[in-house]
């Protein structure tokens, strides 16, 4: 947690320079709504990652402790075999989180996103709790906990660079390691790419068993998924696929496909259901990406709640030892609704207007209980500046521009 923690600065300098490239190279990677939704996923995933690790790591140290057949000494030289085989098992582990339906449940935040570039890198999954099982071989291996996080850690930093169209293909390297080119296709869904290259930071694994697929100058990625998510709401694309798999799971008469649509094939769905609730797919020769128009107030306000609801996390993650239970899961509460609020709000629904009211009021009951003055006088300036923005978007004090904008989305 804490290297994924520090390098949080480096992601976003990143993602500065690549939004510098953008303009300078007139592309049209970045939309707000669709990043911002991307950085909103990356928060929640950071808030509930503090719970969600707990019982796997637990179980991980006791199986470590009690089944370890190695006496491991961790150096520098172990420690990078420990990382070229973390990285064996998370091949494993992301193949089928793409190839099995709980797995791809879990894994799906990841590639909703419509847009490829360095916010979709954090954009990660808040549910994927059986993730661990698949590193259970490194625990009888000798390998601990720390190393584990450690290596863990590592991996999915490097990973970081790779989600980005700028940078084209790179020679020789693309036989080793995982790059721009070789993850682009990874997220794309095409047919020819589809399933390919599950590596974290080594492409040899897929080279060894038959998943590699090179990205082709006639063939240009399409990014996304087959079922498209067509929301910003960061929590109801973490829970998108389970709601189809439970009602599927629900409504097939066949106890066995009861099991099966958990455990079977991504996509599969029992015939009964599928001819009973037909699945809208997506039609790549007339593909449109899902988008709503945001004016630049609202751009800006957008914006400015998502700095606050990331800011708010970073709080959170760094005091944890400081703060009680119940502060802890008031602003635990405060950031889930704040993000869906944002979402509601990008999406340009009637009610969110509200709802964007009510969370920055309740903003107000933390400024007494702020350990600090700058603390305090921060959270005063955002509920001022955002109440002062959001009176000026409603419909009875909006621009012209704002409103055309509104009518429009």
């Amino acid at each position: 947690m804490s290297i994924i923690l520090y390098a949080i600065p480096g992601f976003f300098l990143l993602i500065a320079i690549e939004l510098v490239a953008e303009k300078l190279r007139k592309t049209n990677y970045y939309r707000i709504n669709d990043a911002i939704t991307s950085l909103s996923i990356g928060v929640l995933s950071r808030v509930f990652g503090v719970l969600k690790a707990l019982v796997p790591l637990t179980i991980y140290a006791v199986l470590h402790e009690h089944f370890n057949i190695v006496a491991l000494e961790i150096n520098v030289w172990t420690w990078l075999v420990i990382f070229i085989a973390y990285d064996f098992f998370y091949y494993w582990n992301h193949r089928f989180g793409h190839e099995v339906s709980l797995f791809w449940a879990a894994h799906v935040v990841h590639h909703s996103s419509e847009d490829y570039n360095l916010t979709t890198a954090l954009r990660q999954t808040s549910g994927s709790f059986f993730n661990f099982i698949f590193f259970v071989p490194l625990a009888f291996l000798g390998v601990d906990p720390i190393t584990l996080v450690s290596v863990a850690s590592v991996n999915l930093v490097y990973q970081f660079w790779v989600h980005t169209q700028h940078i084209p293909k790179l020679g020789w390297l693309e036989w080793i390691f995982i790059t721009p080119s070789n993850h682009r296709v990874h997220h794309a869904q095409n047919q020819i790419y589809l399933d390919k290259n599950y590596g974290g930071v080594f492409i040899i694994w897929d080279r060894i068993f038959g998943t590699f697929q090179e990205e082709l100058a006639d063939e240009k990625p399409i990014y996304g998924v087959r079922k498209a998510l067509k929301s910003w709401n960061p929590l109801y694309a973490n829970i998108q696929v389970y709601k189809q798999l439970i009602k599927d799971s629900f409504y097939t008469a066949s106890w066995l496909d009861k099991l099966r649509v958990w455990f079977g094939k991504t996509g599969w769905r029992p015939d009964d259901v599928s001819q009973r609730f037909p699945m809208e797919r997506v039609d790549l020769s007339k593909f449109e990406t899902y988008d709503t128009k945001l004016s630049p107030l609202q751009k800006c306000y957008a914006m400015i709640q998502y700095v606050f609801n990331a800011g708010l996390a970073l709080y959170l993650l760094l005091n944890l030892s400081k703060l009680s239970v119940g502060t802890q899961v008031a602003l635990a509460a405060l950031i889930i609704f704040s993000s869906v609020s944002l979402a509601l709000y990008m999406e340009n629904q009637k009610f969110a207007h509200w709802l964007e009211g009510i969370k920055i009021l309740a903003c107000l009951m933390f400024i007494p209980v702020a350990n600090s003055y700058y603390l305090q006088l921060g959270l005063l300036i955002f509920v001022l500046v955002s109440l002062a923005i959001l009176l000026r978007n409603t419909s009875l004090f909006a621009s012209k521009e704002d409103k055309e904008s509104q009518h429009q989305a």
